[in-house]
């Protein structure tokens, strides 16, 4: 069993981890996605049924937001959507104007982004995406502090995919409660958030998840017991 299988089993996950890749090509075999979606974190939620794709850049053009947090340059017509949108969101008092050059963006040229379900990656994501209840995140975040990944500031807020590009250029862990965009295009639960971390952490994340989970059964009978006298 791979570190993702263990991740998935260890936390019993309602839906799959996810991980992903930016590369400069796919590779041979990998489908590709041909038609955009109406926001990339459909994309999360198709992998985390248990498909392994590719998207171009392209595919991101209906996602203005979301193409913005991964460093692609629209076209016009969509480069509006992305003003129209964020002028909605300012009007609507949901963000200021002033937040919109602090949202984290992935500097790199964008080639392909590989999506698979986390226990089926062939090679170390570059990010992988775990979305949970209250007490399975608590549980991670447990295991990430253990293995010395956290951080003072490891909290991403809206949008939901800046995540990625957050932990791509801090080499943290981040937690992220959602966003109303996330939640409507990839059916999270009105209970689940998510956490982010860097593939690279993965195995160390699993290792400290072990015990933690052992540590949290020990304390929990330790507190029921104490709880009744």
């Amino acid at each position: 069993m791979n570190d993702g299988s263990r991740i998935d089993e260890l936390l019993g996950l309602r839906r799959a981890g996810v991980a992903v890749s930016f590369q400069e090509t796919a590779p041979d075999g990998l489908l590709r996605i041909d038609a955009a979606a109406v926001a990339g974190c459909k994309y999360w939620k198709l992998a985390a049924e248990g498909h392994s794709f590719y998207t171009e850049a392209s595919a991101h053009y209906g996602c203005p937001i979301g193409s913005h947090t991964h460093g692609i340059e629209l076209p016009t017509e969509n480069a509006q959507e992305l003003e129209s949108m964020l002028g909605t969101m300012v009007q609507l008092e949901y963000i200021d104007m002033d937040e919109v050059p602090g949202i984290p963006q992935l500097d790199q040229p964008f080639g392909v982004a590989i999506y698979t379900p986390l226990a089926d990656a062939e090679t170390e994501p570059d990010v992988v995406i775990i979305s949970g209840n209250a007490k399975q995140m608590m549980l991670l975040g447990e295991a990430v502090h253990a293995a010395g990944l956290a951080t003072d500031a490891s909290a991403v807020g809206r949008p939901t995919c800046a995540a990625i590009p957050a932990v791509i250029q801090s080499g943290a862990a981040a937690t992220n409660l959602g966003c109303i965009g996330n939640r409507v295009y990839s059916d999270l639960a009105d209970d689940e958030l998510y956490f982010a971390l860097a593939g690279s952490q993965l195995a160390s994340v699993v290792d400290k998840l072990i015990t933690i989970i052992r540590a949290n059964q020990e304390l929990e009978s330790f507190h029921t017991a104490r709880n009744r006298n």
